[in-house]
Order: structure tokens, then C-alpha cells, then sequence
């Protein structure tokens, strides 16, 4: 089976077939760094990380691009509410972004531009399309012709997201100068006093947010490149204006066009708005990283993820049941090498990146492991250890990948006696489930004797190093 993906453009399951073979051109729409990152941010980070380790794990060459967006409307206003320069504001949330991409153990993209960088290739963008007549100055800003791009004969307005142009609303307010059709959209936004601005032909200004998008995508992929990707909510307007400007420039742009479903909360998109946001930080003191991990890439990537804590926790559990079955095959006496993937895995991840399927496969390996440990066979138990190393990887949370050590000493040390206190914690929640209150006490009184406090709490149970004084 090849690879299919679906392709939100054609609303179709479309076979992978490169612009050049065996090399693979992913853009993600990365970060606008106005705050600090919450688990929906780095959803869709995880998601497409997978995609990527699977063309690894395919024998691709990958070239992967992450942006990040460093000016736009939101981070100046946050900016000049806290009091800080815009740049530094911007420095200071970016820093957080790539703390939680590395702790969720996100491979580092192939580059990461700044739209800030990339100004020069803005201009060449607008003049573009304004030799193309396209696109239209007024008054120190640029503006993309929707009305003009229509009407051309390859015009395809609409083909990505499905609206029509009676109730295309770019939601961009009043105040920009010179537009001549609300449903046009800025591609350069002129000076506003205290505002930063750098220089074009038609005035200083700033860039608007889907000019960036395209100018930095085709400087590093080319003008015709794989796959797009992002948030099902980035799909109106930025994708929407970004595949318009790109083709009415006469780049054929993105050839896939891959969504990612969001993180919710009572059904309803995770964002500060809301005010239901999880930081990742905040997150990270109730589970270990590769836990969070695993929880925001067991769904299928096009599927909403419902957050709740028992959720959260269940997938930890979840995890820890293929972490603790690797590393007991380790400990009787085995080195567990990466191994090569099932059949039935390979055919989830080549089916539009089937997570949930290609998890069923490594808890099927799991438990035939669990039971061939059992019975002694030790070779057979190898073998799956090996295979579930190999799917793991894929998935990003293999339990050997050194990334998931926290370093050595005293942290390396925690992590270890965590998951050990966890095991009996799980252990203890089994035995209070079937009444057997006696093995329940007797594993509390061992956590105790050993220095380990337990607290039975709403969201679980949660332990804690006993201040001692001896």
C-alpha cells in the first residue's frame, strides 16, 4: 500500500506522489507567539511531526519548513498592554513555543524563519501580482483583488475552504486605507504612528499575515511544493488567501492540503477567548512529557481531540503500559534493539496517518510480549519490544529514545521512581475497584515505609516525597 493523504483541496483521499521522487516539501503555519503556548498550540505540532517521521520511516528526504509569525496585530496589542517592546514580547513567547515543541519531543523543523526576515521577498509578492493585475496600492498599503482573481479564467477563489464570494468577510475591520472591496485582503499594511514599519515601493508599512506565509513557503520549497499544512482553523481566511495570492502570482503552491482538527474543551475550541486554556507548562505537572505527547497524537490528526483530565490521565496509563512491557523484556536481560513495524501498522499510517489504528497495533504487540514473558520466551518477547520500539519511534514516544531521559543523576533517578510509584498507584486503583480493600492498604502502607506520601484526590490519586527529618 502507498501513502494516502487527505487532501482538504479536493476533499479527497489522494495518493502521496512527490513533486521530485523520494524527497518530500512540508510548510507548516508554525507560531504566532503572543503568549504562552497551551496543548491546542501544540497539537497540530505533534501532528505534523508524525507526518514527518513517517516519510522518514518511508525513506524519504524531508525538507521541513516551520514558520513563525513575529508581527501581527495581536502581539503588538499584547505587547503595549504589558508594557514591553514588540520584538521582545515576541523573543520572549517564542522561547516557550520551542521549549514545549522539544520537551513534547518535536523534531526540530529543517528551517524556521521569521517573517520579519523575509520582507525582501514580500516586495517581489506584491509587485507580482500587481503586474499581474491582481493586486493594488492605495494609500501606503497593498491590497489583494478578490473580485479580479475570480473573474480570471484559472481564478479559483473559494476552492479551499468552500465560500463563496457573497460571504467572504476577512474580518480585518474598517480602517484600512484605500480598499475598494471589503472583500479584498491587505498583503502590506501601511504605517501606523508607533507601530514598526519597514520600507516598499509604496511606502513604509508592515506586512499583512497571508503575504508571509506564501513569500516564505516558495523562498525555501519553490514555487510548486508537497504538502501544506496547519489548524482546521487557519483553513478561512489565511490558507484560503494564502493559495489565491500564491496562484494568482503563478506559483502553483501547495499540492496537498492537510488540516488538523483542534483541541476542545464542553465541545468547544480551545483558545484564550475561551478562557480554557492549558498552557503546556501547567500541564506538564501532572503528566511527563512523552505522556502529553502520546495523549495529543493518539487521535487521528483530522479528528476533534475533547480534553478532560481523566482523558489525559487514561492515555498516560496508556503509555505506561508499552513503556513498562519494553523495559521489563530489558531487564530480563535482553538489549531491546529498534525493530521493524508491523505489517498492520505500516497500512494504518499509510491510510491518511492512522494513529488510532497503528496504536491498536502496538498494544496488540504488547500484550502477545506480555504473554510470551509470561511463558519464558524470551525471544518471542524480544521481538515484539522491538517491533513496538519501531512503531513508537514513528509515533514519537518510543520509551528507549534517549530524548525522553531527563538528563542523569537526581532527574533521571525522579523519572524512574515516579513510574515505579505510578505501577502500584495503578495497582491500588484496581484493587479498590474490585473491594479488595486489603491489597489496596497493604500497597498504601508499602508507599509510605518507603518515604512516599499518597493523597486521594478529585482528579486521582497524586504522591509526593515524604518530608522527612531522620
Amino acid at each position: 500500500m502507498t501513502l494516502h493523504l487527505y487532501d482538504t483541496a479536493t476533499r479527497s483521499l489522494r495518493e502521496f506522489s512527490p513533486v521530485r521522487e523520494g524527497h518530500a516539501s512540508v510548510y507548516l503555519c508554525g507560531a504566532t507567539p503572543q503568549s504562552v503556548p497551551h496543548i491546542g498550540h501544540v497539537r497540530s505540532g505533534v501532528a505534523f511531526d508524525v507526518l514527518r517521521r513517517w516519510l522518514l520511516g518511508r525513506g524519504y528526504d524531508v525538507a521541513f519548513v516551520r514558520n513563525v509569525t513575529d508581527i501581527d496585530d495581536k502581539i503588538l496589542t499584547k505587547a503595549a498592554e504589558n508594557g514591553r517592546p514588540w520584538w521582545e514580547w515576541v523573543a520572549t513567547h517564542e522561547r516557550e513555543f520551542t521549549r514545549a515543541y522539544d520537551a513534547l519531543g518535536v523534531l526540530p523543523p529543517s528551517t524556521e524563519p521569521r517573517a520579519t526576515g523575509h520582507v525582501t521577498q514580500m516586495i517581489d509578492y506584491m509587485e507580482r501580482l500587481i503586474e499581474r493585475g491582481f493586486a493594488y496600492p492605495a494609500e501606503g498599503s497593498v491590497y489583494f483583488d478578490v473580485a479580479a482573481w475570480s473573474a480570471a479564467p484559472e481564478g479559483d477563489y473559494g476552492h479551499l475552504s468552500g465560500h463563496r464570494l457573497d460571504e467572504v468577510d476577512q474580518g480585518e475591520g474598517v480602517d484600512l486605507r484605500g480598499k475598494r472591496d471589503p472583500r479584498d485582503f491587505a498583503l502590506w499594511k501601511a504605517a501606523k504612528p508607533g507601530e514598526p514599519s519597514w520600507p516598499t515601493p509604496w511606502g513604509d508599512g508592515r506586512p499583512g499575515w497571508h503575504l508571509e506565509c506564501s513569500a516564505m513557503a516558495t523562498w525555501y520549497l519553490g514555487g510548486t511544493f508537497d504538502i501544506h499544512g496547519g489548524g482546521l482553523d487557519l483553513q478561512f481566511p489565511h490558507h484560503e488567501n494564502e493559495a489565491a495570492q500564491s496562484h494568482a502570482a503563478g506559483d502553483r503552491f501547495a499540492r496537498y492540503w492537510l488540516h488538523n482538527g483542534w483541541v476542545t474543551m464542553a465541545g468547544e475550541k480551545m483558545s484564550k477567548s475561551l478562557g480554557n486554556v492549558l498552557s503546556v507548562p501547567n500541564i506538564l505537572t501532572s503528566v511527563r512529557p512523552v505522556e502529553l505527547r502520546y495523549y495529543l497524537g493518539s487521535a487521528h490528526y483530522r479528528s476533534m481531540l475533547e480534553y478532560s483530565p481523566e482523558a489525559l490521565q487514561e492515555a498516560a496509563a496508556g503509555y505506561r503500559r508499552i513503556e513498562a512491557f519494553v523495559r521489563r523484556v530489558g531487564e530480563a536481560g535482553a538489549e531491546v534493539p529498534v525493530g521493524t513495524w508491523t505489517p498492520g501498522f505500516a497500512a494504518a499510517m499509510d491510510d491518511d496517518l492512522g494513529v488510532p489504528a497503528a496504536l491498536a497495533e502496538i498494544h496488540g504487540s504488547v500484550r502477545a510480549g506480555n504473554t510470551a514473558l509470561a511463558s519464558g520466551d524470551l525471544e518471542a518477547a524480544l521481538a515484539a519490544a522491538s517491533a513496538v520500539r519501531a512503531m513508537a519511534a514513528v509515533l514519537g514516544v518510543d520509551p528507549l529514545d534517549p530524548h525522553w531521559a531527563t538528563g542523569g543523576g537526581d532527574d533521571a533517578a525522579m523519572t524512574a521512581l515516579d513510574l515505579l510509584v505510578r505501577a502500584e498507584l495503578e495497582a491500588r486503583d484496581t484493587a479498590r475497584s474490585t473491594k479488595d480493600f486489603a491489597t489496596s492498604d497493604a500497597i498504601r502502607d508499602r508507599l509510605v515505609a518507603a518515604g512516599i506520601e499518597v493523597a486521594d484526590t478529585a482528579d486521582g490519586q497524586k504522591w509526593s516525597l515524604a518530608n522527612r527529618k531522620d
